[in-house]
């Protein structure tokens, strides 16, 4: 039995990596249903991002990662045009599962869904994942050819 009806999670998963299984993981491994806010391409900008995969394609490489790991989850991936999306409109969502770098998010979201007049959301942190050399596993690295997705050293 799961501990929560619905949880959400977001990102931008321009390139699926270790570190998003696992906190997909997290969110999977709590929760019936799991809502997943995928950044759009406009945000990824306006955040200073640079992105290799556009919305559609991220968005395509996301479902075949869920089917391939969690086969038989229910899930929903929702656009994200601002940094919380359905975590802040959706009164049903009852945790949202980040990693440690993020987890700050999840007061700014409780002080947004108190001025909403809905429940906060438990915060659910899942540690990062570390590469061979004991630093973070990112996008970033894995795109400047450091490591490969799972955390291996490539140079």
């Amino acid at each position: 039995m799961t501990r929560f009806k619905l949880v959400a999670m977001g990102g931008t998963f321009d390139m699926v990596h270790k570190g998003h299984l696992e906190l997909l993981k997290g969110a999977f491994s709590i929760s019936s249903k799991v809502i997943i806010g995928l950044t759009s391409d406009e945000l990824a900008k306006k955040k200073g991002k640079t992105l290799e995969n556009s919305y559609s394609t991220r968005y395509k490489t996301l479902e075949d990662a869920i089917r391939k790991n969690f086969p038989n989850s229910e899930y929903r991936i929702a656009k994200l045009d601002n940094d919380f999306g359905p975590a802040v409109l959706e009164k049903e969502v009852e945790a949202l599962v980040v990693s440690d770098e993020t987890a700050p998010k999840g007061e700014v979201l409780n002080k947004l869904r108190s001025a909403k007049n809905s429940p906060p959301v438990e915060v659910i942190v899942i540690p990062l994942v570390l590469a061979k050399d004991g630093t973070r596993i990112s996008t970033t690295r894995i795109k400047k050819s450091e490591i490969d997705s799972n955390g291996n050293i490539l140079n």
